[in-house]
């Protein structure tokens, strides 16, 4: 069993990604995705009025990680998290989501839902650990190698549902 376990947390600002990170985050996406998003696609997200992309920077202003969200009623999809690899197990990818997960609570979200290939045993483990739960599977849906995603996701509930449990 892999369990999810950082290095040294690294020290990271967080901040919405802008025009001036588009190269970065392209890069950032064609070193760790085997159909990346282009740039012109990730500049588009920056006009998307239900898109929230994140950065992590360090200490030196480097972009070493991003996030994105998309945001539809009370619906939230995560549709990137993206860490540099010499930079992964640090934290990086937690601090991003948790950021979205303070949104998701402060804007009364019924879920966050993503998906992620089948054989990333480290983000699923992440994922896991911040209360995301495996609800079901697509056949075939990564190429390159051709893979199946696991679909996950956290409900949100406020105090004013009961539960059954």
């Amino acid at each position: 069993m892999v369990t999810y376990m950082e290095k040294q947390k690294m020290h990271v600002r967080i901040v919405p990604m802008n025009g001036d990170h588009l190269d970065e985050v392209a890069e950032l996406e064609r070193i760790c995705f085997s159909t990346p998003w282009s740039r012109n696609m990730l500049a588009e997200e920056l006009n998307n009025l239900l898109s929230a992309f994140l950065v992590a920077l360090d200490d030196t202003g480097r972009v070493v990680g991003y996030a994105g969200l998309q945001v539809v009623l009370d619906e939230g999809y995560i549709t990137n998290v993206a860490v540099l690899p010499e930079c992964r197990r640090q934290g990086v990818a937690s601090q991003l989501l948790e950021v979205f997960l303070n949104f998701a609570e402060g804007n009364h979200l019924a879920f966050l839902t993503l998906e992620v290939r089948a054989s990333n045993y480290d983000a699923i483990a992440l994922y896991g650990s911040r209360g995301f739960r495996s609800v079901g599977r697509r056949k075939n849906y990564y190429e390159h190698p051709k893979e199946d995603a696991l679909i996950m996701t956290k409900e949100f509930t406020y105090g004013t549902e009961t539960s059954d449990d």
